[in-house]
């Protein structure tokens, strides 16, 4: 069952908004779709698309980007274009002498600009990491769900990428807390055909269904959970 990683999809109140200043930042188009905008990724860089939401931002996303550099120049340009795109900087307890600048986009979602020749995320394009809370346990479950290899796994951290390279998704710390607000920020996966199939497959790696799939084909979409509680998106195509 051919399942693939299309998007990391975040709640905002107008999707334009965030939208507008994503595509800016990464130089890509946009797809204005009914419940929101898409910044389609590539082979190698996943997609970006903003739904639309009422919940509010509470707290510091469990979710969010790492953007990479070339040159210390090359940092500065993007932290500047940001700025002048209605990011702010933000503080979420990082030391003076870190070399990443952590901001905000307009919505207040965090994001890092890493500094140039981090070996971790060379050849990985310029969205260099969608970097997610969560534990050892649900690296592994990604990397079988998507057919990716671990490119991390130390000091209970762990990380995916695709065989072709490009974007890394990686996970550390503790789950989610339960009962933190909902959810703002989810991978958002596509299936081939029937989603009955690969439903039942990330059922069996250990994900649960949090929609009702009783339908004897499910919707064309389908909202489910990680072991470690994290939602996500599973799209028909």
């Amino acid at each position: 069952m051919d399942v693939r990683l299309v998007a990391i999809q975040l709640d905002a109140p107008d999707p334009a908004v965030p939208a507008t200043f994503w595509a800016g930042l990464l130089g890509r188009g946009t797809v204005v779709e009914p419940a929101g905008t898409l910044l389609p990724g590539d082979g190698t860089q996943v997609g970006v698309r903003f739904v639309r939401s009422a919940e509010a931002k509470v707290g510091q996303n469990p979710v969010h980007l790492h953007l990479t550099s070339t040159s210390l120049a090359d940092q500065r340009a993007t932290v500047t274009r940001a700025l002048e795109l209605g990011g702010r900087h933000v503080d979420v307890g990082q030391l003076p002498e870190e070399g990443h600048v952590v901001l905000g986009d307009p919505d207040g979602n965090e994001l890092c600009v890493i500094e140039p020749n981090e070996p971790y995320l060379a050849g990985t394009g310029f969205l260099g990491e969608v970097t997610c809370r969560g534990t050892r346990d649900v690296g592994l479950f990604w990397s079988e769900a998507l057919g990716w290899p671990l490119v991390w796994d130390q000091d209970e951290e762990t990380a995916v990428q695709s065989p072709d390279g490009g974007t890394k998704v990686s996970w550390g710390g503790e789950p989610v807390d339960p009962a933190a607000p909902p959810q703002r920020q989810r991978l958002e996966l596509a299936a081939t055909g029937e989603l009955r199939p690969a439903v039942e497959r990330l059922v069996a790696l250990g994900a649960t269904v949090v929609d009702d799939p009783a339908t004897p084909d499910p919707a064309d979409a389908l909202t489910l959970a990680d072991p470690d509680g994290q939602v996500f998106r599973l799209r028909r195509t």
